[in-house]
């Protein structure tokens, strides 16, 4: 028979969780920081910035390129394409994420959420291997995909913390999760890094970059393989309680909800500035 829950207050304490599902909860972690310390922190930027400079004209292995390429017509230096997909994955996301928030907080089927916006960055980074020659914009628009998929999953990923323990535990379980993710991305980049160092030719570079290709697919399917365990492990659990009373437009009201949060948050002006600090900074690196 099912159980009926009665939400009372928003402090109301979680079900307990099992050891299983905080250990599904942290292997999401292993899985997904593959795809920031492989693809975002090392490879991808030098793969992707020679893809534009091959479609600029440029040739392979060359120290300097003065190229230009034309996303959407606009006139773009190959060497700085990268940033500016940075740029606009993080001006993307600024519309996508309340909104996943959002729908996060009121959902009872948020495994279905972390797959999907997994599997989508994951399917996404998977399919660089087709970025070959000069195909800068089928690579541009794949990390956009990732991009902004990986940011929406981890949003769904953090919505499972308050469930899976109390207040006064939630620290301790984030930090194992965050050093275990440290812990899985480590570990394939210094794969990928000695694969790299072992098998490349220094008077080929387009075998270099061949390898560059596969280190970035490795980052997805490490990615998709990991997150079938949180997928199997961690339970389902009703929405949020303030989350379900709402009965505004759900596309509406994760926008609100930020509002709130902003217009608030300057009574705690520390904690205004280290946010502006860390979002200056987190972008910059």
């Amino acid at each position: 028979m099912a159980e009926t829950v009665t939400p009372t207050v928003d402090d109301t304490p979680p079900p307990a969780s099992t050891r299983r599902e905080r250990r599904g909860w942290y292997i999401y972690d292993w899985a997904n920081s593959a795809f920031q310390t492989t693809v975002i922190t090392v490879f991808l930027g030098p793969f992707i910035t020679t893809v534009a400079e091959l479609a600029a004209g440029c040739e392979l292995g060359a120290d300097t390129c003065d190229g230009y390429v034309y996303p959407l017509g606009i006139r773009v230096a190959a060497g700085s394409y990268y940033p500016y997909l940075i740029s606009l994955s993080v001006f993307l996301t600024v519309f996508v994420l309340p909104v996943i928030g959002a729908i996060a907080d009121r959902s009872a089927h948020k495994k279905r959420l972390l797959g999907g916006a997994a599997f989508t960055g994951a399917g996404a980074t998977v399919a660089m291997i087709f970025v070959t020659g000069d195909r800068y914009l089928l690579g541009g628009a794949l990390f956009l995909v990732a991009n902004i998929s990986f940011g929406a999953a981890l949003v769904v990923y953090n919505s499972f913390l308050p469930q899976l323990g109390g207040p006064d535990e939630r620290d301790g379980i984030s930090s194992r999760g965050w050093a275990l993710g440290y812990l899985g991305g480590g570990l394939l980049l210094a794969f990928n890094l000695v694969a790299v160092t072992l098998f490349s030719e220094d008077d080929n570079p387009q075998r270099t970059l061949d390898l560059a290709r596969w280190s970035i697919v490795s980052a997805g399917v490490w990615w998709a393989v990991f997150t079938l365990v949180p997928l199997r492990w961690l339970r389902e659990r009703p929405g949020a309680a303030a989350a379900l009373a709402r009965q505004g437009n759900v596309l509406t009201d994760g926008f609100r909800q930020l509002g709130r949060t902003l217009r608030e948050i300057k009574a705690y002006p520390l904690t205004l500035f280290f946010l502006l600090a860390f979002l200056v900074y987190n972008d910059g690196i």
